[in-house]
C-alpha cells in the first residue's frame, strides 16, 4: 500500500510541475529572460528589433516581434536556457523555436 501511495504522490507532483511550467507567469518570466539575453548578444542596431508582448486577454499568448536578422540571437538565448527550464516550459520553447525556423524557411522560398 505504501508503494502505491508513494507512486501516486510522485505522479501528482509531476502533473503539478508540468502544469506550473505552462502558467502565463512562468512563460512570461522565461520570455523576459530570453529577450534580455538575446538583446545582450545582438549588435546595438538590432536591440530594438527584439520584443515580446503578452496578450492582455489571452495571457498564454505571447506576440514575438523580432527582426529576421535577430532571430538567431533569440534562438541562441533559448538554447542557453533550455537546461534550466521545467520540462513543459522547455517543450513550449522548443515549439517556439520550431515555429520560428519554419517561418524563416518560408521566407527563403
Amino acid at each position: 500500500m505504501t508503494i502505491i501511495n508513494h507512486m501516486m504522490k510522485k505522479f501528482a507532483s509531476n502533473v503539478t510541475n508540468l502544469q506550473e511550467g505552462l502558467h502565463p507567469e512562468q512563460l512570461g518570466f522565461w520570455y523576459d529572460k530570453i529577450i534580455r539575453e538575446a538583446k545582450d548578444m545582438a549588435p546595438p542596431w538590432l536591440v530594438d528589433k527584439i520584443k515580446v508582448k503578452q496578450d492582455p486577454i489571452l495571457p498564454m499568448k505571447f506576440n514575438l516581434d523580432i527582426s529576421k536578422r535577430a532571430v538567431r540571437y533569440f534562438m541562441m538565448a533559448v538554447d542557453n536556457n533550455l537546461h534550466l527550464m521545467p520540462s513543459s516550459t522547455k517543450l513550449y520553447f522548443l515549439k517556439v523555436q520550431e515555429t520560428l525556423s519554419d517561418e524563416m524557411d518560408k521566407s527563403l522560398v
